[in-house]
């Protein structure tokens, strides 16, 4: 077994960190590493937190991880943030707005960049759950950029979604543009002292009963997270869906999806490197490549025919 792989099973927290930044780095050790990881899941309950900047996401969270901590739970937070264009690092760093939880024994915190991938949410999102799963943590929750594809992406990797909205901000709109309406089990309306609870609660019902949605309805719950407020409410919710998935086959059908999309990825990464790889130890091909006025679809063609050794 990975020698980081034994730490993590004994729970050491300096592994788990050191193992999230190989996956980040994507560390050659990687693929074996997570092998290993992958014996020692545990079934942690993952958590998804989305929707859109300003939503109040972080704040939500930070009272949430109080909450569950007064329960007897211990929790891991992955929090994927924008990329800097030029460290590669994350922008916004949702570490600092949890800075009260930093030396509590039974909560890890970790903001990972999107890195440019495709969708907002890092291909290594969904490795660095596994780790915190293995680890022994009770739950996982992520928090996502909330722009763009990330929020559709988040249902590919946890097993309940929590989408926050706020009134009067024109979310509503836009997440029906989106189909981000789909893929909450749970809508939490925060920010609820401000106009438009009412209004904001009346539309998202009125959609559901447009929608239909098959076997799980997803609840509707208010919180003020600067008051601490709803927090019990957001957690039971969150619990309802859990139970949902393993008392129907909802969850088997879920966990199906899940890890034929995870597998494809896999393939897609391991064929993009082999063949960036390919591209690039030919000095012929590099100079192509610094063209301006190559023809990008020929040389697209080209290359992935000499790769595949159709040539």
């Amino acid at each position: 077994m990975h020698r980081l792989a034994e730490k993590i099973q004994q729970q050491d927290m300096r592994a788990l960190a050191r193992a999230i930044t190989l996956i980040e780095n994507d560390d050659p050790e990687k693929l074996s590493l997570m092998s290993d990881i992958f014996s020692i899941q545990k079934k942690a309950h993952h958590i998804g937190i989305t929707g859109s900047p300003g939503a109040g996401k972080s704040s939500l969270i930070n009272r949430l991880l109080t909450h569950l901590r007064s329960k007897g739970l211990t929790v891991a937070v992955i929090a994927v943030d924008p990329t800097s264009p030029f460290s590669g690092g994350s922008l916004l760093g949702d570490r600092t707005r949890m800075n009260q939880h930093f030396m509590d024994p039974g909560i890890f915190i970790r903001s990972m960049a999107t890195r440019g991938s495709l969708g907002g949410l890092a291909r290594a999102t969904k490795d660095a759950i596994r780790v915190c799963d293995a680890y022994g943590f009770d739950i996982v929750l992520v928090e996502t950029v909330g722009v763009g594809q990330s929020e559709l992406d988040i249902m590919k990797v946890v097993d309940t979604t929590g989408l926050v909205i706020t009134p009067n901000s024109g979310d509503v709109l836009q997440i029906f543009k989106a189909g981000i309406m789909e893929i909450a089990d749970l809508f939490i309306i925060n920010k609820a002292d401000l106009k438009g609870v009412g209004r904001l609660k009346a539309t998202l019902e009125e959609y559901m009963m447009i929608a239909q949605p098959k076997g799980w309805h997803p609840l509707i719950v208010k919180t003020i997270s600067t008051e601490n407020k709803g927090m019990e409410e957001v957690w039971q919710g969150m619990e309802k869906h859990r139970s949902y998935l393993y008392e129907t086959n909802q969850g088997e059908k879920q966990r199906k999806q899940q890890l034929q999309l995870e597998v494809y990825d896999l393939i897609r990464e391991e064929i993009w490197r082999d063949v960036k790889q390919h591209i690039e130890g030919n000095e012929a091909a590099r100079t192509q490549l610094a063209d301006p006025e190559a023809d990008p679809y020929q040389l697209a063609r080209s290359w992935y025919q000499a790769w595949k050794g159709d040539d």
